[in-house]
């Protein structure tokens, strides 16, 4: 957030300083798996102003890739807050309410019990689940003592917070299957959860798509360009996007360019060349203040997944599908998500896991449409990412204060 100047508590912090509160940033001083630092002290943190946003840096490790670094890391973290928190309060003042967002786990209880400490209540918002996560890739057994621990966990979470905040609509569904809620003799109320999705900041996006030009002949062409911003990993399934490249192959037309980096892109780059893959440009990390001005010379925008690697029945909270509908252009899935936003505004295309066929034969549906039935589908894509505006979601969050308070 500090480094990208946006970001959902970057977005929040401002909108909530407009409306009379001050809002107060703590983070790690640690940029994950890179070497960017903010520098402190010989204290535990150190603070920076942004805007007009106290930032608060904790002292933290390194933390490159998903082993003991980003274990240490948040160790770091959790146990230094409670410090530079009692010290922070000391010369400011104790908080009115402690918002706990969940990069991982350890932050909510840090919050909860730095919550008690102070006597105010505490929001905790829930951006992945966790434990699934972790069982999902097998990192660990749901079934083994780890696993067991990490449930015990995860509901004293939601049984401790004052309220909950959910970024996929579907999530409260986990509580539910779980047997956890008041209803079914569980120990969590399901009326403090909320619902609260990722989103964009329009009125940023629509002034940077049109300031921060990049400048790239492929983007710039009059082909029919395919589109896809993000990471490239495992989860994220880009090897697809190139075999549907490949069907393509003798439509001279359509060009595929590919934004983004990740620990698969060496092997993509491999396979575009071995396979004279001449329709596919990978272009590799760009800078987000490029993202608004690529997706708005997209012809059409992939977002693209593994079914296997995520459990998408309880919604999606991918930013990039919010900036994809911000560009107004159209949007096709690779995966059939429940609670589906793109269903929901009628904004594009979802496939049910989809193959490089039925991709390859997205796009041709997409490309041959008629120009009423296009701009209707980018039309129908800005509508709707006017619902997830940040101004729009911090009155939801604004709510939720309220309410705890």
């Amino acid at each position: 957030m500090f480094f990208n100047k946006g970001g959902r508590h970057y977005w929040f912090a401002e909108i909530l300083s407009m409306s009379g509160y001050e809002p107060t940033i703590f983070c790690a001083n640690i940029r994950h798996n890179t070497e960017d630092t903010i520098e402190v002290s010989k204290k535990k943190y150190s603070i920076k102003k942004l805007n007009d946003i106290p930032f608060v840096f904790i002292r933290t490790s390194k933390s490159i890739g998903n082993g003991f670094d980003r274990v240490k890391n948040m160790s770091n973290f959790f146990f230094n807050l409670f410090s530079v928190a009692k010290e922070f309060a000391k010369i400011h003042g104790k908080p009115d309410v402690i918002i706990a967002s969940s990069v991982h786990p350890l932050t909510m209880v840090a919050g909860i019990m730095i919550a008690r400490k102070f006597g105010v209540p505490c929001i905790c918002e829930i951006r992945d689940l966790w434990p699934e996560a972790i069982f999902a890739f097998n990192k660990a057994k749901e079934k083994s003592l780890l696993g067991k621990l990490l449930i015990s966990g995860e509901q004293w979470i939601y049984k401790k917070a004052d309220a909950l905040i959910f970024t996929k609509e579907g999530d409260t569904d986990y509580i539910i299957e779980r047997k956890w809620d008041t209803q079914q003799g569980g120990n969590i109320n399901l009326q403090k959860a909320h619902y609260i999705n990722n989103g964009v900041d329009l009125d940023n996006f629509i002034k940077s798509s049109n300031i921060n030009i990049l400048d790239d002949s492929d983007l710039n062409s009059n082909k029919f360009n395919v589109v896809y911003v993000g990471a490239i990993r495992p989860v994220n399934n880009v090897g697809n996007i190139l075999d549907a490249a490949i069907l393509l192959k003798n439509h001279k037309e359509i060009q595929f360019l590919i934004y983004g980096d990740g620990n698969q892109r060496e092997a993509l780059e491999s396979r575009v060349v071995n396979e004279e893959i001449s329709n596919v440009k990978i272009k590799g990390h760009v800078n987000k203040q490029f993202i608004p001005n690529i997706l708005s010379k997209s012809s059409v925008n992939i977002l693209n997944y593994s079914q296997s690697h995520y459990n998408w029945s309880r919604g999606n909270s991918s930013n990039k599908l919010f900036e994809y509908m911000a560009s107004g252009k159209p949007v096709i899935s690779t995966i059939k998500m429940g609670y589906s936003i793109i269903d929901k505004y009628k904004c594009g295309i979802e496939l049910e896991d989809a193959s490089a066929d039925d991709l390859a034969n997205a796009i041709l549906h997409i490309k041959g449409m008629s120009n009423e039935e296009y701009q209707a589908f980018g039309h129908n894509a800005k509508e709707g990412a006017a619902d997830f505006d940040f101004k729009v979601l911090t009155d939801k969050l604004i709510k939720v204060i309220e309410a705890v308070k």
